[in-house]
This record gives C-alpha cells, structure tokens and sequence, in this order.
C-alpha cells in the first residue's frame, strides 16, 4: 500500500529529480572526503555546508508549493515553522554542550549562565535526547500550523487576508524570540555547537553526513508530495484550489483537507530548519522575519507554483544568485531580486518550468504544419 502510494506519483520530472538527488548523494562525499584537496574536483567543506544550505531551502520552498500551488493558499509566514524546527534542533544540539560551554556549566546553556537563570526551564527537559527533539521538530510546528488553521479555515478567512495574518504570526514570534526572558538566547539565539549524536559537528564526515540526511529528508519529501497529488486527496486539493465554494457545494470539507495540507506542510518546513541550523551553526530570531518568508515565496514563483520540482528549482537558483552577487554586487542584490519577481509575474507566469511550455506554444503545432493541401490548421479554419 505504501510502495503504491510513492510509486503514484513518480513520472518523469520526479525521476529527474530524485535522479539528481542521487547523483549529489554520491558525488559530493567522493568529491569532498576522497578526492585530495589538491585537485580541481576537490569540494571544501564550505562547498557542502552551502549545498545543504540551498538543499534546506528548497525543502522549504516545496513545502510551501504544496499550499500554495495545489491548495491555493499563499502564506507569508512559512518562515515561523522554518525557524521552530530550527530552534526545536538548536536546543538539543545546546544541551549537547555540556561542560564545555564559556561558562562550564553542565546543564545550562552559556546565555542562561549569563542572565542568572538558577534552572532549566521545564520546555527545554527532554532536549538532551536525539529522539524527542526529532519528534518537538515535527510536533511543534504542526501544532501551531493546526492550531492557526483550525481557527482561519473555519471562520473561511481566505485570499490576501489570509496571507497577512500568516505575515502576523511570523512577525509576532520574532518579537517575541527576540525576548531574553523567553529562554531562547534572545538575539544572539543559539550557537557555538560542539556535537551531534556523538560526532563533532565541525568533522568533514560529519558535515558529509549532514548534507545526505537533507537530500534523503528532500526527497522523501518529493515523494510523499507527489503522491498526495497523485492521489484522489490530491484531485480534491487542486478542486478546492480552483473552486472551493463548488467542491463545499459537492459535499466535501473542504476546511478538513487545507487543513491536512497546511499541517503537514508546516512539519515538512520544520525538518529543514531542523537539518539547516547544524549545517549554518547558528539560530536566531532573523531567521523569524517576514521577508524570509516572502523570499520563499519568489523562490517558488521563480521556479514554476504547482510544480514542486520547479520550486526545488528556484531555491536553489535564486540562493546561488543570492551567494554569488552579495559578493559581487552587494548594494544591488535586493533591486535584483525583487526586479527578478517583477519579470516573472509580468513574463514568466508559470515560472522557469513553465517557460518550454510557453515558448512552444507561440510555434505552429505539428499538427498545423502536416496540414493537407500545405495549409496550417489556422488557415484551414479561415
């Protein structure tokens, strides 16, 4: 029954995908921890911390296609669940400190040492465990994704005011992260990480490590994504997209499955934030602002909405455009960047996924040239 469910959706973009994946799976380790340092075809560890970091991204700009582009709901404010996964791993990855921490404190982590907390606070219990904040990365942001959907979808809060109260949500946890008193490091947020499960977070292996549990969390991903769509679910999802007040008309819930696609797309951008913050080696409340959110929503649109490849695409696009010109062209990176979203809503609708498709679509078709009497269809039609 599973293998079917993944299986549904596997048809040749997400071969392509999945088939590239693969080939970074075994390429980057051979390339970084084989091939010598000398060599042309050496990758820094630098180089595969910053793949991970585009690789988190584009597992956050696939879970916000999910919504968006099959769902029809646009959230600015993804970046919330990106940045409690994120947190959820921090505070584990802090516990693991130990005595080795400026202050040398064995349980509490150094900023607590520093602001003259006398305990642990009891949200931070059971963080010393791999275990469980793998599970708070999950249950954390679709707690609050459940929770926030439940009240907006059944009140049938939709469009543009749906969008900005998701803006809301995110700007108010940033405020509110940014608090010393929450236990969360305040501005300065959490770092200065030593290990995770044992290993030094700073080892090439380790780091190599890291890079393949993202590609195996992004596809994993792809593939319960492009099942769902597959899959009646799926057909109901894009029919609420389309037309929900139809789809109610017809008998279905529509509030019960934006519900299930809300939820589940929150969980999957918690686990990469979780996956990004030991690969960055740092959390903090910037990682709430809005403009990440709305960055996430260029990367999808760039790309290709209700493609899912196509928002993998333009994570990663956009992010090495991002590297690349911050370096070369520092005051002009922000202009860039929101002329890049300005030309693809005027130009590019469908993103770069959708640009074959326009393109071929302005030729004369086969079918008009092969016309009889040499008269393409339109002149036939004449």
């Amino acid at each position: 029954m599973l293998t079917r469910f993944f299986l549904m959706g596997l048809d040749r973009k997400a071969g392509l995908v999945l088939t590239v994946l693969a080939l970074l799976a075994v390429l980057v380790p051979v390339m970084t921890l084989i091939v010598p340092e000398g060599s042309p075809w050496h990758l820094s560890i630098f180089t595969v911390s910053l793949l991970g970091k585009y690789l988190c991204f584009a597992l956050l700009a696939l879970a916000l296609d999910l919504v968006w582009g099959y769902v029809g709901i646009l959230s600015l404010g993804h970046a919330a669940f990106f940045a409690l996964g994120g947190y959820a791993m921090g505070m584990y990855l802090m516990r693991q400190i130990g005595p080795r921490g400026v202050y040398g404190n064995p349980i509490l982590p150094d900023f607590m040492v520093f602001l003259n907390w006398k305990e642990l606070p009891w949200y931070w219990l059971g963080f010393d465990h791999f275990w469980f904040a793998a599970v708070m990365v999950l249950v954390v942001p679709g707690a609050l994704a459940f929770a926030f959907g439940w009240f907006a979808f059944r009140s049938r809060v939709t469009g543009v005011y749906l969008s900005i109260i998701t803006q809301a949500l995110t700007f108010a946890l940033l405020l509110a992260f940014f608090r010393n008193d929450m236990g969360f490091g305040g501005n300065n947020g959490l770092t200065d990480f030593k290990e995770i499960l044992g290993f030094d977070i700073q080892a090439p292996g380790t780091r190599v490590g890291l890079f393949l549990a993202t590609i195996a969390a992004l596809a994993l991903s792809y593939m319960i994504a492009s099942g769902i769509i597959a899959s009646k679910l799926g057909k109901v999802l894009v029919a609420v997209r389309d037309t929900e007040s139809r789809v109610r008309f017809l008998g279905y819930n529509t509030e019960s499955y934006k519900l299930f696609a809300w939820t589940l797309s929150a969980c999957m951008a918690g686990v990469a934030g979780a996956l990004y913050v030991p690969q960055v080696g740092i959390i903090n409340p910037s990682e709430f602002a809005p403009a990440s959110s709305i960055e996430a929503v260029i990367w999808v649109a760039v790309g290709g909405r209700g493609t899912l490849a196509g928002a993998i695409l333009g994570a990663v696009l956009v992010n090495f455009g991002k590297s690349y010109f911050t370096g070369a062209l520092p005051e002009f990176w922000l202009f860039a960047l929101g002329g890049l979203f300005v030309l693809v809503t005027l130009f590019l609708p469908k993103g770069l996924l959708g640009l074959w498709a326009q393109l071929t679509a302005r030729l004369p078709s086969g079918k008009g040239k092969n016309a009889p009497n040499g008269k393409t269809a339109d002149q036939k039609g004449m």
